[in-house]
Order: C-alpha cells, then structure tokens, then sequence
C-alpha cells in the first residue's frame, strides 16, 4: 500500500466517522501531515459543541467504531480535554480530541506504507473551508450548542 492509497483509506474512515454523527457537524480538512512511511488526515469540527452535548458526541463517536469493529485503544476521561484513541485489524488508527474551546478535531494515521505523493483529500467539506490555521468553531447549531442537557431516555441523538 502507497501512502496515497493509505490517505484514501483514511479519508473513508473520517467520511463513515461523520456519517455516524446525528444531527450532523460542519468541518473542515485539518493538515494532511506526512513521515518517513505514514500519513495522517484530519477533520476540524466547526459546529460549536456545547460543553453538555460533548459527552454525547463522543459517545456516539465510540460506538460507531466498536460497530465497524475498532479496538478502543484508550479513552482520556478529562472533562476539559477529552479523547477517544482506536484502531483497525490492520494497523490505522482513528482519534478524536477535544481542544480549546471544545473544538472536536478528528485525526485518522496509516501503518507505515510505501513512500508516495499524497494528494488533497478528495471530500468537499461541509461547512466553511479554512486554510491553516484553522479558527475556532464558529457554526452554531441548535442541537450540538444547545446548553440543554439532552433527557434521558431521547432519541438515538445520545
């Protein structure tokens, strides 16, 4: 496997990622960064996710990865910065953070592979394209910033 063809893999990855997200988020393409043999693609969210519906996303973030048969690698528990590490059969790895101002930054790395050109990720994004640096969110949303803790026992929303 070239790193292209591993970029092309990992975009796949992030793109089944967000499907899975309900109501769904704005993002961006974060870096596309690149080692002596691996890749890595990332995705910014640009929805502001409200500190209560934090836990929500991720939650829903780690079960469609169990689904698509994932390893939970770790889970940083942090109420500030929280994050979600997991991995493939076949050495990719998939995270989630959240950083400054709750900003949900998805990141998608390759095993080492063979060494190619790696070309822009082919999916438009959703919401407004940034060139780095990337700003903080700034899409605001009904559902993922409301400041309303969702009520046990809602829809698939949790």
């Amino acid at each position: 496997m070239t790193m292209q063809e591993a970029a092309q893999r990992q975009d796949g990855m992030l793109d089944a990622t967000m499907s899975a997200i309900t109501p769904g988020l704005r993002w961006t393409h974060g870096a596309t960064t690149t080692g002596k043999c691996d890749v890595t693609r990332r995705r910014v969210v640009m929805t502001v996710v409200s500190e209560e519906r934090r836990g929500n996303l991720l939650g829903m973030v780690q079960r469609s990865w169990e689904k698509r048969g994932y390893t939970i690698k770790s889970v940083n528990r942090s109420r500030e910065f929280p994050a979600i590490f997991a991995a493939t059969d076949d050495g990719f790895g998939i995270s989630v953070s959240v950083g400054g101002e709750g900003q949900f930054t998805f990141s998608a790395d390759s095993p080492c592979v063979e060494k190619s050109e790696v070309a822009a990720p082919s999916a438009s994004p959703n919401g407004p394209d940034y060139d780095y640096p990337v700003p903080r969110p700034n899409v605001n949303d009904s559902f993922w910033s409301s400041n309303e803790p969702i009520p046990t026992g809602s829809s698939s929303r949790d």
